[in-house]
């Protein structure tokens, strides 16, 4: 009876054994599974966004390069045509002898020579080269001058930035970035007063502006109707973070930080 009852007991403790064994491998199974999905989302979800910033990132050169393309054709075509048509006007009014011809000849020369000088500024607009050879703390000091000229807003702008080599697609996407909000602040939060800073810290660079206009609520504004989505989705393809606060009342504070 003793041996019986120990086989009994080795019997039980081998099927529990078993059991727990069994069992520990439903648990690790259940747990990988978790891993492999969790991992396959995020793998989905980085290539997602991997995506997006190299569309975004197509789109904005292909931007680019129509616009110069275009500056290119007003230059070089509509320009050469006013400007012989300015030459032809100034050669009727040359040999023409009536006072009154002569005078309508004048006007048309005029609108031609004013209409030249508005594609020629058109045209080094869409061809210039500003980005390129311009660091990013004088890009944006030359937009905030932009808007003190104006008037409407006072722009403060502080830069503490030594001589960082950044490439043309995130400079220009930094200046896009700020031209937006300095936009939305002045149009929008009927601000006062703009404060602009760009610093590089700790192999990073850090770029904060900050109104003091109305202020808005996060949650009950659809960041599409401001360009808040825009922003984010720009700084994204520069590598960088795009953070908002604001309140009613308080202003709008906008922080970009991206890697150097």
């Amino acid at each position: 009876m003793h041996q019986y009852q120990r086989e009994i007991v080795l019997f039980i403790a081998a099927f529990l054994a078993i059991f727990l064994a069994f069992f520990g491998g439903i648990i690790l199974f259940i747990r990988q599974a978790k891993k492999s999905k969790t991992d396959f989302i995020s793998e989905k979800e980085m290539m997602e966004s991997n995506h997006s910033r190299e569309i975004l990132s197509t789109q904005l050169e292909i931007q680019t390069q129509t616009m110069q393309h275009i500056g290119r054709e007003i230059h070089d075509s509509v320009g050469q045509k006013l400007t012989l048509a300015s030459l032809y006007a100034q050669q009727l009014a040359y040999e023409n002898k009536a006072p009154l011809v002569n005078d309508k000849i004048d006007s048309i020369s005029n609108i031609i020579n004013e209409s030249l000088t508005e594609l020629r500024q058109l045209s080094k607009s869409l061809t210039d080269d500003s980005i390129t050879n311009n660091s990013i703390a004088a890009l944006l000091q030359q937009e905030c001058d932009k808007v003190n000229v104006t008037q409407q807003c006072r722009v403060q702008f502080t830069a503490d930035i030594q001589n960082q080599q950044l490439t043309y697609q995130t400079k220009s996407i930094l200046l896009r970035i700020v031209q937006e909000f300095l936009q939305n602040s002045i149009k929008h939060a009927r601000c006062s007063n703009i404060e602009v800073s760009l610093m590089a810290k700790d192999g990073k660079l850090l770029l904060h502006l900050q109104d003091n206009g109305k202020g808005f609520d996060t949650k009950a504004v659809t960041s599409n109707g401001i360009g808040l989505s825009n922003m984010k989705k720009r700084a994204a393809v520069i590598g960088g973070t795009c953070h908002f606060e604001s309140r009613p009342g308080a202003g709008t504070k906008l922080s970009i930080e991206m890697p150097l």
